[in-house]
């Protein structure tokens, strides 16, 4: 049986994209494995967001090719946006890559990857013919459609509910590598719900690259509420889910609907992560993000009016084009007023084709990493005594399985997507608890051995 080894960079999408991958190759008899030195296939799933990310995936697929120089047959393969976005390139960059698949055909991977396996094992001479690339953002029919192992789902799962973005925000490059927005069905997706919920799953995070856009331009609103909401709702109404979840949303996509979903529906839960990228209204302007700090500020405000409870976590880009001292003082005081419950704070990185990378100004290393480790420290600050203000509390958990750096401990999430450990054995996994938190160290909450939770009531974010 051959061994698949498949890492994924990136975002909530990726690591969607990269478990069809994985189900579609087990269902053609392939096993995944953890351990690079045995595969017989080597997929990296990329990312193009910083060039950070591209660099690791290229240094892993260099590292690979060289301790792979005992097993001649295997199969090298790129997938992903750094694929769409450089394409046949990566081909003559690395030599022994095989296969680069763009984002619309993971569905085609598993074939193309048996296809070239099978010249491999049998020493063909018309290999070197057979290298492929496939970045076309031309969307086929079932390039949306989940596949999953029918042995068994998680507790908590990933549903894809559109491809793409039409902001065109002048840092961003995945309208380049996703295409342009395209929502699937309603009906579509409920029924993926019902199938996961039946099969154990309690919780679903609906995914999009601007997700509380989904269908504005394919579906109607319905007695004012947008699409997004109207899903939302139907999501909400399937028997037997717990949590219901979004990522990533934009800011402007937040209208009063949306806001009032997490006042009014007990499954939604209290967090959403909000991206904010800068807290100049200069800075966002040249970012072509559509608001300003002071909107950004009383969104942040209408949702904690609806949702006391409610975590709220963000991005933030440092250094971009023409970032004055004034600009990024003004992002730090944002970021300390909100007091965000974490964020992801990255240096700005120039990314091809977009308009950011041609901006004068471009700002130096040196700088950019001052200002991302002083932004770090007041997110930091915040996040870590949010976590200590749990201490003493109890919360709700959704056990997902065992601590990653302990097997012979639990771990799972809270209402607001805390991390939590905890003792207790494997079949509380897929279950609700609530545990009393005990202590906390970095970014991690530890609990007392948990109790069944106690339901219908809703618990309060953590």
């Amino acid at each position: 049986m051959p061994k698949v080894f498949l890492k994924t960079y990136g975002c909530q999408m990726n690591e969607r994209d990269s478990e069809q991958v994985a189900q579609m190759l087990v269902a053609k008899g392939y096993e995944m494995t953890s351990d690079a030195t045995e595969a017989d296939v080597v997929l990296l799933n990329t990312c193009s967001v910083r060039d950070m990310a591209e660099q690791k995936a290229l240094g892993k697929m260099g590292f690979l090719g060289r301790l792979q120089k005992s097993r001649p047959h295997t199969v090298y393969g790129f997938l992903g946006c750094m694929a769409q976005s450089r394409g046949a390139s990566l081909l003559a960059e690395v030599p022994h890559l095989d296969l680069v698949v763009g984002t619309q055909k993971f569905h085609r991977v598993a074939d193309h990857v048996d296809a070239i396996l099978r010249r491999k094992m049998a020493h063909d001479p018309a290999m070197d013919d057979l290298k492929m690339s496939i970045v076309d953002t031309e969307d086929e029919a079932d390039s949306q459609e989940t596949i999953r192992d029918h042995a068994s789902v998680p507790a908590s799962a990933f549903v894809s509910i559109m491809q793409g973005c039409n902001m065109r925000c002048t840092f961003c490059i995945v309208p380049d590598t996703r295409g342009a927005e395209r929502s699937r069905r309603i009906g579509s997706i409920v029924g993926e719900v019902r199938e996961l919920v039946a099969r154990g799953c309690r919780e679903v995070t609906l995914l999009g690259q601007i997700v509380n856009l989904y269908g504005r331009h394919e579906f109607p609103k319905v007695d004012g509420r947008s699409p997004f909401v109207q899903l939302i709702e139907a999501v909400h109404d399937v028997e037997g889910l717990e949590r219901l979840r979004f990522t990533s949303p934009h800011p402007i996509g937040f209208r009063e609907d949306l806001v009032n979903c997490f006042g009014r529906l007990p499954k939604l839960a209290e967090h959403v992560h909000l991206p904010l990228q800068s807290g100049s209204d200069r800075i966002l302007k040249a970012m072509h993000r559509g608001y300003t700090a002071a909107k950004f500020r009383a969104l942040v405000a209408k949702l904690r009016s609806n949702c006391p409870e409610i975590a709220i976590t963000t991005d933030v880009i440092v250094g971009f084009p023409g970032e004055t001292d004034q600009d990024y003082a003004a992002t730090r005081a944002l970021v300390d007023e909100i007091a965000f419950d974490n964020a992801f704070v990255f240096r700005y990185s120039p990314r091809k084709d977009t308009p950011a990378a041609t901006m004068e100004a471009q700002l130096p290393e040196d700088v950019k990493e001052d200002r991302n480790q002083d932004l770090l420290s007041v997110v930091n600050r915040h996040a870590q005594q949010k976590l200590r203000d749990l201490v003493g509390r109890s919360v709700e958990i959704l056990c997902t399985g065992p601590s990653r750096h302990n097997d012979a401990r639990l771990t799972g999430r809270t209402r607001g997507n805390k991390i939590a450990v905890f003792g207790g054995s494997a079949d509380l996994v897929g279950k609700l608890l609530d545990v009393d938190i005990t202590d906390t160290a970095g970014f991690t909450l530890y609990a007392a051995d948990p109790r069944p939770a106690e339901r219908p009531a809703q618990i309060a974010a953590a």
